[in-house]
């Protein structure tokens, strides 16, 4: 029984040197480290101070450069969506620069850094192609200005008044009362036709007479009908002239200039004057007709 006893004890105390042990190894494996990292800390103080003015100077001065570049793009006119989108990269650009700088300065190893970004930059870009595109041409869209705000433009088979150009879409608003959003990609690439650009545009119309009605006569109404209207424009001077031979009618050709606002109100008071013009002065307004001949059975 004591022998039993003697053997518990030698484990128990076997056991316990063991823990002691592992828990000194511990406590000097702990207290190493954190010696070495105040060592290290106390050797690196100075590059961290650095680093940190760094840090501080950089932020500081990369604001003040995107305030200055937000009043030059303010002057420009530029839409306000991407004035702010412009500020923000400049932003991010400058301080992914200075926190570069402060790292490079803690002598952390940048070709890694500058690997990890490009690979980062490539996978986000093939991503993101189509919104790239968009982006892109968005801001040679602001930058260029093939038009503006609240300007009349003819693009990708709509008509309208342009409400806004954003970073991606361009809207518009057709002249029946649809919103259209057109990617800014394929602004970039499709046929724009402004029409406030210039502060006139021509109204280009036909009206058709009859074989049997007197042309020299149709077309002294018709510049009749132009004298008294007060929205065209006297110069360029109207053009009234003969267009063509049509199967039941004659084409007169009617060309007058107004200002931008108002051609659309002009073009429905000439066709409405026009016809009751004609009608006043008994000029036929033909409509389609079909003559046919019987012959006789031989």
């Amino acid at each position: 029984m004591n022998e039993l006893t003697t053997v518990d004890e030698t484990v128990t105390e076997a056991a316990t040197n063991e823990v002691i042990g592992t828990i000194q190894e511990s406590v000097e494996k702990t207290t190493g480290f954190f010696s070495d990292a105040a060592e290290y800390l106390r050797k690196a103080l100075p590059l961290i101070i650095v680093a940190l003015l760094i840090l501080v100077l950089g932020i500081l001065i990369s604001k003040l450069i995107a305030k200055i570049v937000g009043k030059a793009v303010s002057k420009s006119n530029v839409n306000g969506a991407a004035k702010s989108f412009l500020v923000s990269l400049i932003k991010i650009i400058l301080y992914i620069a200075v926190i570069i700088m402060a790292l490079s300065v803690l002598k952390v190893p940048m070709s890694s850094i500058i690997t990890i970004l490009g690979a980062a930059g490539l996978a986000i870009s093939l991503a993101l192609q189509s919104c790239l595109s968009n982006l892109s041409g968005g801001f040679i869209i602001l930058f260029t200005k093939p038009f503006t705000t609240g300007d009349t433009i003819e693009l990708d088979g709509s008509v309208g008044r342009v409400r806004d150009i954003g970073i991606f879409y361009t809207k518009m608003l057709t002249f029946d009362g649809k919103t259209v959003f057109i990617p800014n990609g394929k602004v970039t690439d499709a046929k724009i036709v402004n029409y406030t650009e210039t502060p006139a545009r021509r109204i280009d119309m036909s009206f058709a007479i009859s074989y049997s009605s007197d042309f020299e006569k149709a077309r002294q109404v018709i510049l009749d009908v132009i004298a008294n209207e007060k929205l065209i424009l006297k110069e360029p001077a109207p053009v009234v002239r003969m267009s063509s031979h049509n199967n039941s009618s004659v084409s007169v050709a009617v060309l007058v200039w107004v200002n931008n606002g108002d051609f659309l109100e002009e073009s429905y008071n000439m066709t409405e004057a026009v016809k009751a013009a004609f009608e006043k002065n008994g000029i036929e307004i033909p409509f389609d007709q079909l003559d046919i001949h019987i012959k006789d059975k031989v």
